[in-house]
């Protein structure tokens, strides 16, 4: 274990008596990372660095698993949760910033005509499946994209699937991306019983042949709606979310990761004739219209509309994408930085042309023992992150691919390990 942690590991002991996996969230949990190198706690931030609680610094590619899109501590933002704070926090009767954050959203989002709070992304989705099966009197769920809703209807097809009802996994159906004939079958299999297609508009790759269009034309002609889970695309690809990018406009999309550049609060958008139907529908919590919240989010919205935030984001993700898989070639490594935008992925091949985790393992140990902080499935920026700081990084990440390439070469990536080899924390079942 690492002396430059102590503080980390003490703390982590202590937590095992008290907190199952030591997180709120898996992907956060000290498994998640290379356990034993890593730090396990935060203690603040600014910007685009965080300082551990042993007064660590790095530059972070996490930001909070995406929530952080304009940096931390953003002044802005902060000044708008301290006028509120003032105020109140939440009121026995609904507050006048739900109203100010849905006619945003709409000035903003395509689709978005009228707005439901929620208080997760996966709750967001949840209630716009719910809708949806309220809407057509159906109950069967295609779905793709690459997790991260992990209510009952879809965390039945995941390897964390203890506690939930095995008839779940009779109403949801997985369809691969930019496969418009795998999703023509699923609709011919169940044949009037489709009551939405849920789909992550991208992930790692961009839509080919008409792709999006082609899923909005099939659902429509099934009656079926479209709904865009947009918890990571939303506040990334463009102002407007991958709706606007792409230009296909869904029935309903939601939004959660960098809605409020940190504050808890998701939102369910959509086209009116859709979104009424929550006033018979119960998608209801107590939190859905807190205020410091809401005052985040519109302190949020005002950057993105002031600001070329969404620019910024492509920029620094086309210049780390690119230089990674240049010194990837350059060393010989069977490896690449993939993504389609902001939302960047290392692959790190093993023999068998498979994305090693102990190979990343060794990877992401050198990045984080010189103050580089990485997960190992997303590489995620911020409006804080400045050149300098990808320039940087870059520079630490060339260094360490030349000792991996070493490594894999004289057979020595598990003795140069010094912590754990990082677990995935979820796997989708076989259909």
């Amino acid at each position: 274990m690492s002396s430059k942690i102590s503080k980390s590991i003490e703390l982590k002991s202590k937590g095992a008596k008290l907190l199952p996996s030591l997180a709120q969230t898996f992907s956060k949990s000290p498994s998640s990372f290379v356990e034993g190198i890593y730090p396990v706690y935060a203690e603040k931030a600014d910007g685009c660095h965080f300082l551990d609680v042993d007064n660590n610094k790095y530059i972070d590619y996490l930001m909070a698993l995406g929530p952080i899109v304009l940096g931390y501590n953003y002044e802005s933002v902060n000044n708008a949760i301290k006028e509120q704070l003032k105020k109140g926090i939440i009121f026995s009767l609904p507050h006048p910033l739900e109203i100010d954050v849905a006619e945003a959203l709409k000035r903003i989002i395509p689709c978005a005509e009228m707005t439901r709070y929620a208080k997760t992304g996966s709750d967001a989705v949840t209630g716009a499946v719910r809708a949806a099966r309220a809407i057509t009197k159906n109950d069967i769920i295609l779905y793709c994209g690459g997790g991260g809703v992990w209510d009952d209807w879809f965390t039945v097809l995941t390897s964390r699937n203890k506690g939930v009802p095995a008839f779940n996994k009779d109403l949801i159906h997985v369809f691969n991306y930019n496969d418009i004939n795998g999703l023509e079958n699923l609709f011919n299999k169940f044949k009037n019983r489709v009551a939405a297609i849920v789909m992550e508009p991208t992930v790692f790759e961009e839509p080919r042949n008409d792709f999006l269009n082609k899923v909005k034309k099939i659902a429509h002609e099934n009656e079926s709606l479209l709904i865009y889970d947009e918890i990571l695309t939303g506040f990334r690809i463009s102002n407007g979310g991958a709706q606007e990018y792409y230009n296909v406009i869904p029935d309903i999309a939601t939004f959660a990761k960098g809605i409020a550049n940190g504050m808890p609060l998701a939102a369910i958008v959509g086209k009116s004739e859709y979104m009424k139907v929550f006033e018979e529908v119960f998608v209801s919590t107590t939190y859905g219209g807190e205020a410091l919240s809401l005052a985040a989010s519109l302190a949020t919205i005002n950057e993105f509309e002031q600001n070329d935030v969404c620019g910024h984001l492509w920029k620094l993700s086309s210049k780390f994408k690119d230089k990674f898989n240049e010194i990837a070639q350059k060393n010989g490594l069977n490896s690449e930085c993939i993504g389609s935008y902001p939302r960047l992925k290392i692959l790190i091949k093993n023999q068998s042309g498979e994305d090693s985790l102990e190979y990343k393992s060794l990877f992401l140990q050198e990045l984080v023992e010189n103050g580089i902080f990485m997960h190992p499935n997303v590489v995620l920026f911020s409006f804080s992150h400045k050149m300098d700081d990808i320039e940087n990084t870059l520079s630490v990440i060339e260094k360490s691919l030349k000792m991996l390439k070493k490594a894999i070469d004289s057979n020595e990536v598990k003795s140069k390990l010094k912590g754990n080899v990082a677990k995935q924390v979820i796997s989708m079942l076989p259909s």
